[in-house]
């Protein structure tokens, strides 16, 4: 299978070493950064500097290949999926913005080749995991997604490290995020809704954030009282945020904020993904609740360290072109995370990786 894959940073060079070590995918990075192309070229990898923003050279390069995996920041996701259904290519991508996700449902329909946004943690997994034990259910009445990807040793006042796009990271801080409460689906306000709760003694807080839950209010809309979406941070992020973006403005001044952040907050390899899902409802007459629980780490093993927010949203994503190409997913039109069955995977050679992480021993 012949994939362009566009984005050659520490995501995107980590989805570009999963599927060309397995031997059945003929990868070709695309960046306009020579060194990092550079990094993939020396160890074999296809690659093509080629800026992002020249659609007819990026057009160029999609041709004739079998699939677009996306791994750009996600105000470029409208216009990759636009190239790719311009080629004829199937389309994978990683964006938690809802507006983008919105625009690629809409050209799917009717689409000869398949469009799956949204393959990563949150929205990705969370989805595939939340849909799966709801499933199970009689009658579902609650469905709460927790997701965080945090430093292991935090030092900061805001108890954060950069383990991802900092775009990404203000996009969900600032956007309204989808719910369904009381049966009723809303728009909720980004940064409320705060909680608390701990993983295996240690505390943490959660909040909303938008995007995370994918398309979960379409598919249960109706069959669901409340479900929502949060995501997990150290105790006293979330009021610091809201004074940075609030009380100073910078919701309004966002490329400000990225520099600031990404001059004085150090990225980290050293960092721990959570994933906590609850789904309460009605089975053979009983009112009972299943949890899915997880802590992914950080790995030093081989030649490349990666973080655990490369482990598990590079598995994601690998793991959706996987399956689509054996067949185990639609191979048309828009295709959604809750149409990937939880067992297939887990059993997938990719997203497996999540079955190597800890279980959760406790939660409170």
């Amino acid at each position: 299978m012949k994939i362009a894959l566009l984005g050659a940073g520490h995501i995107g060079q980590t989805i570009a070493r999963l599927l060309h070590a397995t031997g059945d995918y003929q990868v070709t990075v695309l960046d306009k950064n020579p060194a990092y192309l550079k990094v993939l070229a020396d160890e074999g990898i296809a690659t093509a500097e080629v800026d992002s923003d020249h659609r007819g050279a990026l057009a160029a390069q999609l041709r004739g290949k079998d699939a677009v995996v996306n791994a750009l920041p996600y105000h470029l996701a409208i216009t990759a999926a636009e190239l790719a259904l311009e080629c004829g290519c199937h389309y994978f991508d990683l964006t938690e913005d809802v507006a983008a996700t919105k625009a690629i449902k809409q050209m799917a329909e009717g689409a000869r080749t398949a469009f799956m946004p949204q393959c990563g943690l949150a929205p990705g997994f969370i989805g595939i995991v939340a849909h799966h034990l709801a499933s199970g259910f009689d009658a579902v009445r609650d469905v709460q997604m927790r997701v965080g990807a945090l430093p292991a040793f935090p030092t900061n006042a805001l108890k954060y490290n950069l383990t991802w796009s900092v775009d990404g990271l203000i996009n969900e801080y600032c956007h309204p995020c989808e719910a369904i409460h009381d049966g009723e689906t809303i728009a909720a306000l980004p940064l409320e809704g705060l909680e608390h709760f701990s993983l295996d003694g240690t505390e943490y807080e959660a909040f909303n954030t938008s995007g995370g839950l994918g398309t979960l209010c379409e598919t249960w809309a109706g069959k669901v009282r409340n479900l929502d979406y949060k995501t997990v941070r150290y105790p006293g992020h979330r009021d610091l945020m809201q004074f940075l973006l609030g009380d100073l403005g910078l919701k309004g001044d966002q490329d400000n904020l990225k520099n600031i952040m990404r001059k004085s907050m150090p990225a980290t390899m050293q960092d721990v993904v959570l994933v906590f899902v609850t789904v309460s409802g009605m089975k053979n007459g009983v009112l009972l609740q299943e949890v899915f629980a997880r802590k992914i780490f950080a790995t030093r093993d081989g030649a490349q360290p990666l973080s655990a927010i490369q482990i598990t949203t590079a598995a994601g994503i690998c793991a959706a072109v996987d399956l689509f190409r054996e067949g185990k997913l639609p191979q048309k039109g828009f295709v959604r995370q809750e149409q990937v069955a939880l067992p297939d995977f887990l059993a997938n050679r990719f997203g497996s990786a999540y079955q190597q992480s800890r279980q959760v021993e406790s939660i409170s």
